[in-house]
């Protein structure tokens, strides 16, 4: 007969991949402490605004979408000539991605099933084959409602605590090298340790902007980033000897919003009338010029096209992250020297603005978007929603791939000059670190032994956005969420079973 041991699963971040891990603890009969930094729990998982991933899923065969088995070819593809790389020896991308991917339904079917959490909706981002990005119907943006509902869940069960602002300073660690605990301070300066097997979910390094990011990517120096500023915690493991990958691999997302910039120029580029001063802006008070709002990629995914300060579409808003970052990068920089950025045109039409319902709703309330008749915009623009509008209607060949046009349905000519397009301004943004701590298909980490092979540290996993190896040099959109719930559920079950002794 087997008993769990009287010592907690210790979790390190609440987001969704700690949440996740400390569900599974639970499940299996461990008593869980759950540990963040932060006032209030969620990370950066309350944020994300655009699904969570799955391929074959119920959902996706409502809405007649084809059988999805190219969710494996998509990442790799995603990931680039990284995904062939064997720094440092041992990485198992294969392995990581094919858990991934092969496990996305379920992922979806638990949150879906057990939480209640809708996830009805499927859009296709940049980069996949097909729509396979689940959200829901309502106001709720996906993260919040998966937090919430894991939050709610857990909150009832009298084996789980969380403790918010409690900083983990340092990780305990036996004469052997296997982690036994943590060290961490709480709000009133107090410094407590607690024994238990570790499962590390503390997020990336996309806030560290004068630590890790100016290590790994100084060249990214000055950019904007969606992430609050705050250190990163990668170095409480490399302290004990977890290997590091991938740390060049910043994700720059290609549209976080600028705000506009006063009456009469509406939006940074001027796409209205230039004699058009009737769209006030957003108080420029409200947001941050270093963090900015992300444009969920679902806006281009259900429709939405990037225009460039000559009005012209530039490139395909469905490819991959990293391909449309560096588009916009091409173009000239914005004059405006408050922060490094770009001025593009983000513009979706009625279609697009319907199916995104949700998002828009609370960038038309934030004053990061305006809708605008067609007629009130400048000529240039005018003319190339009515290209594009001819390609989607005719359904003809876009000149720059795209193969998805959501639910673009504004047709072309003077029948479309009375209609209501939402415009905001985008730029590029710093928004995730692929890069990160080694770990296994067991969420393991890993530790470079003399001979240069990794090995797993004992007491210790980890997930999320803190680990590397997964995604390579480009996470496809969707995918962020979906490791926190995979790994996650594997770390918090690796780590409860530990505690099993067999007498």
């Amino acid at each position: 007969m087997s008993t769990t041991a009287s010592k907690p699963v210790i979790v390190v971040g609440s987001g969704l991949a700690g949440l996740s891990a400390a569900h599974e603890a639970l499940r299996e009969g461990a008593l869980v402490r759950l540990l963040d930094r932060a006032p209030k729990p969620g990370g950066n998982s309350i944020k994300a605004s655009s699904g969570i991933n799955g391929a074959g899923t119920r959902f996706q065969r409502a809405l007649n979408i084809p059988t999805d088995d190219s969710f494996y070819a998509d990442t790799v593809r995603s990931a680039g000539s990284r995904f062939t790389e064997n720094n440092p020896p041992g990485i198992d991308r294969g392995s990581l991605v094919e858990i991934l991917t092969s496990h996305s339904e379920n992922a979806v079917n638990w949150l879906a099933d057990e939480l209640n959490v809708d996830l009805s909706v499927v859009a296709q981002l940049g980069g996949h084959s097909v729509p396979r990005t689940h959200r829901g119907g309502g106001d709720l943006p996906p993260g919040a409602a998966i937090v919430s509902a894991l939050l709610n869940k857990m909150k009832a069960n009298p084996n789980f605590t969380l403790e918010n602002s409690a900083e983990v300073d340092k990780l305990l660690v036996e004469n052997s090298g296997a982690v036994k605990g943590v060290s961490y301070r709480t709000s009133d300066g107090q410094m407590h340790e607690l024994e238990g097997p570790v499962v590390f979910a503390a997020g990336g390094f996309a806030g560290d902007a004068h630590g890790l990011l100016a290590k790994y990517r100084p060249d990214l120096a000055g950019m904007p980033s969606t992430n609050e500023e705050r250190p990163a915690s990668h170095g409480l493991l490399s302290t004990i000897g977890a290997a590091l990958v991938d740390m060049d691999s910043v994700q720059i997302h290609p549209t976080g919003f600028v705000l506009p910039k006063g009456a009469g120029t509406s939006y940074n580029i001027v796409p209205l009338k230039k004699e058009d001063a009737s769209h006030k802006p957003a108080d420029p008070k409200s947001v941050s010029t270093s963090q900015l709002f992300l444009a969920a990629e679902a806006l281009r995914g259900e429709g939405g096209i990037l225009l460039s300060g000559s009005g012209e579409r530039f490139v395909n808003e469905l490819n991959t992250r990293d391909v449309v970052s560096s588009a916009i990068m091409a173009l000239p920089q914005s004059t405006d020297k408050s922060m490094r950025h770009w001025e593009v045109i983000l513009l979706l039409d009625p279609g697009a603005c319907e199916a995104a319902a949700s998002h828009i709703k609370f960038y038309l309330w934030k004053g990061l978007v305006q809708k605008v008749k067609v007629r009130d915009l400048a000529p240039e623009i005018i003319a190339s929603i009515d290209k594009y509008a001819t390609t989607v209607s005719e359904h003809g060949e876009d000149p720059l791939g795209r193969k998805s046009f959501g639910h673009w349905k504004l047709p072309p000519g003077d029948a479309n000059r009375e209609e209501e397009v939402c415009v905001g301004t985008v730029t590029p943004v710093v928004h995730f670190t692929m890069g990160g701590v080694a770990f296994d298909a067991k969420a393991r980490v890993l530790r470079s032994t003399d001979g240069g092979k990794l090995t797993p540290i004992p007491g210790i996993w980890a997930a999320g956005e803190i680990t590397g190896g997964i995604h390579g040099a480009n996470r496809l959109g969707g995918s962020s969420l979906l490791e926190c719930a995979v790994f996650g559920r594997i770390a918090g079950t690796e780590a409860a079973r530990s505690l099993i002794v067999t007498p």
